[in-house]
């Protein structure tokens, strides 16, 4: 597998070509400061008088109506929410010059058919491997956070060198490029997100949680035990892998890993994996997703409401309240955002 590097960014396929960041949420608003930091002409697509529009100017970028924006770019990246793309690029298509090149973070849209982009442009992804805090943060900080490439139409025969160039210039090639597919990117992140990260992780913490009170424990002893040193051993396994966690974690600890945690997440947990999986693949959870959002989101809300209102959530919030040196991180995150 090759991993792309800095020593690997030879020639910048994007000199002299204005970037327009569609979207300045999260991820956006990383890639522009970080592009601009890196020597790239960037100009801020965002719906005018919004939020976006007037952080993006007292950032010192110029900013313009999203179709505008697109018109007057070479690479237009596309990092409004998944939900918001489609719509967007209605707007724009019309104004995107042919030969430019439409570049993604995410691959949902092109993937599942919800974008189809004209034939006389380059569809190109960069998807970095982190939130856009980070990706800003690693920049600031000299590092990088890794990245994907991916290149599902080369209109120009320079897709893959213009992928090269925005990952380079948003930090990527610091902490390594790596090719894959829009297929690949979108099915692994939905099922990552689904089934570990954050449906899985979620549901497991609490599901713990719940067993120990409904055993008649105490309700903050439960909450330490199942969510917050979730962290320590995270911090663990994202430092080191699963080596250096069983280096650090007690003996006990981990005869108990080795032995009962195979109970726990088994074949059976497998075999719901695949059913997961298999929802991804044949785009069962796509148009689930889209239908929810088009019905205005009444499920998402109802299930936020629940999951945040959960006696888990009451009683960390509690115990948070009394950790200055969470607080402290809150603070000092805000400020690097700010």
């Amino acid at each position: 597998m090759k991993i792309w590097t800095e020593a690997d960014h030879h020639n910048n396929a994007l000199a002299e070509t204005t970037i327009a960041v569609i979207g300045y949420g999260s991820q956006g608003r990383a890639h522009a400061n970080n592009l601009a930091e890196s020597g790239f002409k960037v100009i801020i697509g965002a719906r005018r008088d919004g939020v976006s529009w007037k952080r993006a100017g007292d950032d010192g970028f110029e900013v313009a109506e999203p179709a505008e924006a697109a018109a007057r770019a070479g690479l237009i990246a596309m990092l409004a929410p998944d939900m918001a793309q489609p719509e967007i690029y209605q707007q724009v298509q019309a104004r995107i010059r042919p030969g430019s090149a439409l570049l993604f973070a995410h691959g949902f849209n092109i993937h599942f058919g919800c974008i189809r982009p004209r034939a006389d442009i380059d569809v190109i992804m960069v998807a970095p491997k982190g939130p856009g805090d980070l990706v800003r943060r690693q920049y600031q900080e000299g590092r990088g956070v890794p990245c994907l490439r991916a290149v599902e139409q080369d209109a120009s025969g320079q897709a893959h060198a213009r992928a090269l160039s925005y990952a380079h210039g948003i930090g990527g090639t610091r902490g390594g490029v790596i090719d894959t597919s829009f297929q690949e990117e979108t099915e692994t992140d939905l099922f990552g997100e689904q089934v570990v990260l954050c449906g899985g992780t979620a549901e497991l913490v609490i599901q713990g949680f719940e067993t120990l009170v409904e055993a008649g424990y105490q309700p903050e002893v439960a909450y330490f035990e199942c969510l917050h040193e979730l962290k320590l051993i995270v911090d663990l396994l994202h430092e080191g892998g699963m080596a250096k966690m069983y280096e650090f974690v007690s003996d006990t600890a981990a005869f108990g890993d080795l032995t009962r945690g195979p109970r726990i997440i088994d074949e059976s947990t497998r075999e719901r994996m695949r059913e997961v999986l298999g929802e991804i693949r044949t785009g069962e959870f796509a148009r689930d997703w889209i239908l929810e959002n088009q019905a205005g989101l009444p499920r998402h809300r109802a299930l936020i409401k629940a999951r945040t209102g959960h006696e888990i959530e009451q009683v960390g919030k509690a115990l948070r309240a009394r950790m200055s040196w969470l607080q402290a991180g809150a603070d000092k995150s805000r400020e690097q955002a700010a």
